[in-house]
């Protein structure tokens, strides 16, 4: 039977958001000193660090590593600019003695957990620049305290793992993260992270109750010795700006025996674009245990849902709250929490244990921009939005609905400001395959971002730091520190009025701006 059309994209979309970890056992390094500038780095990081960890670009790892967690193929190209040197620690003294020894000898570290990022900014640079990454891949224990409803989970963790990990040891327990089980820990804790528990627990970033750090002289701090500004500035701020994140404790959440899923289709002639124009209306003020968010493409909608309950419950609720959907008995699909997770992405056919896998077959190209939006969009500008989600190159518009809890939490409890006032979330996913440069559809998402602005969110028009987008702007480095006011251009729409703090915690913890990208925090110096 053919795969369908939304499921295929969903799986394709996970595939470029999660650029999954494939479970590699990294043969000897047989490390080469083909870098004579960093030849310093490197004889003082052999000191700590065993040489099998140490990834040169002529050894016969340095490839399968740098490439096992490149799902968006636009990057594997003779002309991006790789790191020198690859770092593949197993416990927290090797990530430290990185640090140390790049801070000693002038060579910039980056960090890659599942190697999700939009633009590629953890494994490598869109400009000329000499820099080693320190891929967590290796460190990934999940270790479950079910007394305290707690865990401790390691930035090399893909999603998947946590998940698993938290409902075999106690059912009853899960964690508000993301859709996609390949998404690296890491970076999505750090850049806030939410999925189908948003509306009901907040984000991953909200639930997050200490860290373990390695703060940019090479030191290991936990919340209280790195202080409340570190610890707020890492939990929606991008950890990747203030030092290495080596492991979270999260607070891990209730959940019923029983949940429902429904993913229903909707064409256009079928009235697609009345329920999407009721949609938005109640999405964001139904009970928080129902989740309700939007797949837009072509001629077609699919409405998925998550109902922290049973399908006996949910149909009265969608009769009162949304009957123009028309959900059925036959709609649902009933099941554990922990299946749920599964079969969202990957369809009726996945099981539990397709959450432990780390590896990908599809690759595939892509370009992704955010919006959020405040105010209802008309009726006739979805018709318009249709006409563009036809034309030649178009992509995907995924919309994930705020309100409840995610809306109570106070703007600037954590980075993410993304909270009250807030209907819904937009992204814009545009993919291609094969040799060609995407023009087509990259273009159709920089046209479909330009035709929203009257639409979404203004002064200034918001985006989520976890689909980073290049288009919003990039740092200036001047004296080797990158400039706050190029910062503010990019990082009052991720962070509106937190970019501020932001800026002011990176100058206590990194005023000399080690750690940096072309979207890292810059440091508020004066």
């Amino acid at each position: 039977m053919a795969t369908s059309r939304p499921l295929a994209l969903a799986l394709l979309f996970c595939a470029l958001s999660a650029c999954s970890h494939a479970a590699i056992s990294y043969p000897p390094s047989a490390m080469s000193t083909a870098a004579p500038a960093n030849n310093g780095f490197l004889s003082c990081l052999i000191k700590s660090v065993p040489p099998r960890l140490l990834h040169g670009k002529s050894s016969r790892a340095y490839g399968s590593i740098w490439e096992s967690t490149v799902r968006n193929v636009k990057f594997v190209s003779d002309k991006t600019v790789k790191p020198v040197y690859i770092i593949t620690p197993t416990e927290a003294a090797h990530i430290q003695a990185t640090v140390a020894c790049g801070r000693k000898h002038g060579l910039r570290v980056r960090v890659r957990s599942g190697g999700h990022d939009y633009e590629g900014l953890s494994y490598r640079s869109a400009k000329p620049e000499t820099f080693a990454v320190v891929d967590l891949s290796m460190m990934r224990q999940v270790r479950i305290d079910g007394k305290a409803a707690t865990a401790w989970v390691d930035s090399g963790a893909q999603l998947g793992e946590l998940y698993y990990a938290v409902a075999k040891m106690t059912p009853s327990l899960g964690f508000p993260a993301g859709v996609c089980a390949t998404i690296g820990v890491g970076g999505h804790f750090s850049g806030g992270g939410f999925g189908m528990l948003l509306r009901k627990y907040g984000t991953a970033g909200d639930n997050v109750i200490d860290a373990k750090v390695v703060d940019a002289n090479g030191t290991l701090l936990d919340r209280k010795s790195m202080g409340e500004d570190y610890f707020w500035a890492i939990r929606g701020g991008g950890g990747e700006s203030f030092g290495i994140v080596v492991s979270w404790q999260v607070q891990l959440v209730p959940v019923p025996p029983k949940v429902t899923v429904f993913q229903i289709h909707r064409g256009v002639k079928d009235g697609a674009i009345d329920l999407i124009n009721k949609w938005q209306q109640v999405a964001p003020s139904l009970p928080d245990d129902l989740m309700i968010r939007i797949m837009a493409m072509e001629q077609d909608a699919m409405f998925e849902a998550l109902y922290l309950g049973t399908c006996k419950d949910l149909l009265p609720l969608m009769a009162s709250r949304f009957p123009e959907l028309g959900v059925k008995q036959e709609d649902c699909n009933e099941m554990p929490w922990i299946q749920s997770v599964a079969f969202i992405p990957m369809g009726k056919s996945a099981t539990v244990m397709d959450l432990l896998n780390r590896t990908s077959n599809i690759k595939a190209f892509g370009k992704y921009k955010s919006d959020y939006v405040k105010d209802p969009i008309p009726r006739d500008v979805w018709e318009k939005i249709y006409t563009w989600l036809a034309k030649p190159g178009a992509g995907v518009m995924i919309m994930d609905p705020y309100g409840a809890r995610i809306s109570s939490i106070p703007k600037d409890a954590t980075p993410f400001p993304h909270r009250q006032g807030v209907l819904f979330n937009i992204q814009y996913v545009s993919y291609w395959f094969g040799e060609g440069d995407g023009a087509a559809p990259t273009q159709w998402s920089r046209d479909m971002y330009a035709f929203m602005e009257p639409y979404v969110s203004k002064n200034p028009r918001q985006a989520y730091a976890n689909y980073r987008d290049l288009d919003l702007g990039v740092n200036e480095v001047v004296g080797d520190v990158s400039t706050y006011d190029s910062g503010r251009v990019w990082g009052e729409k991720y962070y509106n009025g937190n970019f501020e703090r932001l800026a002011r915690t990176k100058a206590k913890v990194d005023p000399c701006d080690y750690f940096r990208n072309e979207q890292s925090i810059p440091p508020l110096l004066k």
